[in-house]
């Protein structure tokens, strides 16, 4: 496989890395929205958040809060915008998290899209119930 996530974590590609330990690799967004985008990753190749095994979830998100906290005192943040994609609008596929420090006025908006609002009360409750049936799956 040819993951450019994967050469960071095997030091075969190059990055700024903040963290490296056992469970992550944090290293700055070649591309940032702001300095001090930071991108975690999981050591182990997983695609998405549903492939990462339960038993890593707590180590990784663990480094995910130790960065961010990070992030906002390194580069003197008021605070930062933690997210993930899962298979659409993810660039590489190897799931990361983007860790991007906020300022207010910094011209972000939002999370980044339009939002909009359920049509009704039912709508709402209709879509609830489909999760929490897939969610016993």
């Amino acid at each position: 496989m040819d993951c450019g996530f994967c050469a960071i974590v095997r030091h075969d590609s190059n990055a700024h890395v903040v963290l490296e330990d056992a469970w992550a690799v944090a290293f700055l967004d070649a591309r940032p929205l702001f300095p001090g985008h930071v991108l975690v990753v999981p050591a182990q190749h997983v695609e998405t958040l549903t492939e990462l095994p339960t038993d890593q979830l707590g180590p990784y998100f663990g480094r995910v809060q130790r960065v961010a906290a990070a992030v906002e005192r390194g580069v003197s943040a008021a605070g930062s915008f933690v997210a993930s994609n899962n298979r659409v609008s993810q660039s590489v596929p190897h799931f990361h998290t983007h860790v991007v420090p906020r300022n207010r006025k910094d011209g972000l908006r939002g999370f980044f899209w339009p939002r909009g609002r359920y049509a009704d009360e039912a709508e709402a409750s209709a879509v609830a119930c489909r999760i929490r049936t897939a969610m016993v799956s």
